[in-house]
């Protein structure tokens, strides 16, 4: 275990208290909806407590790249956090964490159904400590039904959602994301889910456990699909980057070798672009006045927008399209997004000073507030560097930290 090491100091934060400051959360969590979870919390000033095994870290301590031995990846998702070390299956390792709870309003975990309670730290133990906690249990397939005990990931979820039948050329296989998309959706409905139980909790006074299932939320985004097969049968097929609801919509390829996205979603937009690529004519097909029947005959206008635009290079593409106020986008990697004027514009990506690395550049907190706007205090924090600090809060002395350290509890 990594002993503790001086709190890194605050990067540039807001004159005044933050929204959720005040707000206790423990993320007993792993990989990776619940973490980041509690990581958009404390984006806006809760005091995360990351708890994680003492000889078993987060895992996303070694996701992906890493440099000089340190994970990128937990620089982002465990930033804003304090960490500690805590064997939950180890008798005093339950006692310490219900402890912990006492002064918690938040626990997030995703452990198969069923483990927090033969730890013994199930919601009747956490809600006794506690009784206005709220409890967050992420799990794949949610706590009850016939795939509740399966291991669940993202993935898994992306398949069995409808995602990935959806996704990709309508003559290829399905198509994952390469990234997690399930777990991140998940993690966006987690927090504001925690949020509607504290908000229902300074009514009542009583806290309550959420149950999020992550095959949820994603099915959630990818609209009226259950609607329309309910009401008309239809069972929506791959189209590759076409719509089935509007056309022009694709990305097509520049002179110079460059890719931009096209969307004509409003009527008016798909006049313009029509216009603009010199085939105005085409606008006064019968067809052309909806979006279905635009879509039915995509391979007609993309054809006329795809023409134009491989004879331009990426900019004058762009800057004919803005001046006649027509929808379009470069189609950008992640060199591209970290010198984007709008993305500088917005500070969306931001610099964080961290001991172990120096200056981190990453995404910022997800939305601004006017008047009590999060912050990145510092990046991820090395593994139980807050221990003893935070056993401290709790009331532990150090004779009972030291019989923790020499029991392997922590």
């Amino acid at each position: 275990m990594t002993r503790p090491t001086t709190p890194p100091p605050a990067s540039p934060a807001p004159s005044g208290p933050a929204p959720l400051s005040g707000l206790r959360v423990l993320d007993l969590a792993t990989l990776f909806a619940g973490p980041l979870a509690a990581t958009l919390l404390g984006d806006f000033g809760a005091d995360v407590i990351k708890v994680e095994h003492p000889s078993k870290p987060d895992p996303s301590r070694g996701h992906g790249p890493a440099k000089d031995g340190v994970g990128l990846w937990w620089k982002l998702l465990g930033r804003n956090k304090r960490t500690i070390t805590l064997d939950l299956s180890a008798p005093r390792g339950r006692d310490t964490l219900l402890r912990l709870a006492r002064d918690a309003d938040v626990v997030v975990e995703n452990f198969r159904p069923g483990t927090l309670e033969r730890w013994g730290l199930g919601w009747e133990a956490l809600s006794a400590v506690s009784p206005r906690l709220v409890l967050a249990r992420v799990t794949g397939f949610g706590q009850t039904g016939p795939y509740a005990r399966r291991p669940g990931f993202g993935t898994l979820a992306e398949a069995m959602s409808g995602f990935a039948a959806v996704t990709g050329e309508p003559d290829a296989p399905p198509t994952l994301p390469p990234f997690g998309l399930a777990d991140s959706i998940a993690a966006l409905a987690t927090a504001y889910a925690v949020m509607t139980a504290l908000a229902a909790r300074d009514r009542t006074g009583g806290g309550q456990v959420v149950d999020m299932a992550i095959i949820e939320p994603i099915l959630t985004v990818l609209g009226p699909q259950p609607l329309w097969y309910d009401q008309l049968g239809h069972v929506q097929p791959r189209t590759g980057n076409r719509s089935q609801n509007n056309a022009p919509r694709n990305t097509y390829r520049t002179a110079d070798g460059t890719w931009v996205a096209v969307s004509t979603s409003a009527q008016s937009v798909a006049e313009r672009v029509m216009r603009l690529v010199g085939r105005p004519e085409l606008t006064g097909e019968p067809w052309f006045a909806t979006g279905a029947g635009r879509a039915a005959h995509a391979d007609v206008l993309d054809e006329a927008v795809g023409t134009w635009i491989a004879r331009r290079g990426r900019s004058e593409v762009l800057d004919a399209f803005e001046k006649a106020e027509a929808a379009v986008a470069p189609v950008q990697d992640v060199r591209d997004v970290m010198e984007d004027p709008q993305y500088r514009a917005l500070g969306t990506i931001t610099t964080v000073d961290d001991p172990e690395l120096g200056q981190l550049r990453m995404q910022n907190v997800l939305f601004r507030l006017s008047a009590t706007p999060g912050a990145i205090r510092w990046a991820g924090r090395p593994h139980g560097a807050d221990t003893e600090a935070v056993l401290r809060e709790a009331g532990l002395d150090g004779d009972e930290i030291a019989a923790l350290r020499r029991e392997g509890v922590v």
